[in-house]
């Protein structure tokens, strides 16, 4: 199989106003992605606090988007919800506005069972004819996915893709290894994309793209030419910028990078707030 979204896809930011989107920020954003020459963005998921937005700027964040790249890259949108109907909603607002594909995390709080897990990725399948991809995460949702689970869904025609963001390089070995000529396969870590990508991985979802997109271009490029040399020395001169954007709950610390630039307001919505003192004072060494 074929990929259709290679390289580094870039997790988004959502610029807010006092009043709801900054859509003038938005626009800005997205021209320094394309600019970089990332090989897709992705709306609404957890770097774009997807579960603040309301359905009608769920709405708006997605027609805008769409209509402002003119098919220039591919637009993904995150459909996550540990309610099915929600998310089947939202697939289908995502949809009707354009989106050219889906990111779908795991249900999160009330979990599933591996049959539950089965049938919310089927109803979503259902639900859209876009591409679909499952999205885990353990560490904000408290499922962890394992080659049983994948090893079902695999079997589920509207799957496309997994974002990969446990962190267990075995795990995305593993998954290459046996599913990967079903669906593709994608990390979520900024701090394993070499591994990853050598491992036969398609690329990352990253939030790191949002403040030097050309830099984590650089490096996919590499990857994706066989250059893992390259790669690893590329990735060795970021790796202290990459860990700062963990430092606190993304995306407090990346939205701080970007807001101190002027390409977004310092705006988060609850229960996300500005960065500490410290860890702010910390982004103004590394980042200026």
């Amino acid at each position: 199989m074929k990929p259709i979204f290679t390289g580094t896809i870039t997790a988004l930011v959502t610029p807010f106003s006092d009043t709801g989107l900054d859509l003038t920020a938005l626009s800005g954003l997205l021209d320094r992605q394309i600019a970089a020459g990332v090989g897709a963005v992705v709306l609404a998921g957890t770097t774009g606090e997807s579960p603040t937005l309301t359905y009608e700027e769920y709405r708006v964040l997605v027609k805008f988007t769409k209509e402002y790249l003119r098919g220039r890259i591919p637009l993904i949108v995150g459909c996550g919800a540990n309610c099915t109907c929600r998310a089947c909603e939202l697939a289908s607002i995502a949809q009707s506005c354009g989106a050219d594909g889906l990111l779908a995390v795991t249900p999160y709080y009330n979990k599933a069972s591996a049959r539950g897990i089965f049938l919310h990725y089927q109803a979503l399948t259902r639900a859209s004819s876009l591409p679909i991809l499952v999205y885990n995460v353990p560490s904000r949702t408290g499922l962890a996915l394992g080659m049983e689970h994948y090893r079902a869904l695999a079997e589920l025609p509207g799957i496309y893709g997994v974002k990969e963001a446990s962190g267990d390089m075995e795990l995305v070995e593993h998954l290459v290894r046996e599913c990967g000529d079903r669906f593709a396969v994608y990390t979520g870590n900024d701090d394993q994309v070499v591994p990853a990508m050598r491992a036969g991985a398609a690329g990352v979802i990253s939030v790191y793209a949002n403040a030097a997109p050309g830099e984590a271009v650089r490096i996919t490029d590499a990857c994706s030419a066989g250059d893992f040399m390259r790669a690893e020395e590329l990735y060795r001169g970021i790796r202290e910028r990459v860990r700062s954007l963990f430092w606190e709950v993304n995306p407090i610390p990346v939205k701080y990078v970007l807001a101190r630039r002027g390409e977004c307001q310092p705006i988060w919505r609850l229960p996300l707030c500005p960065p500490s003192d410290a860890t702010a004072r910390h982004l103004k060494e590394l980042w200026g």
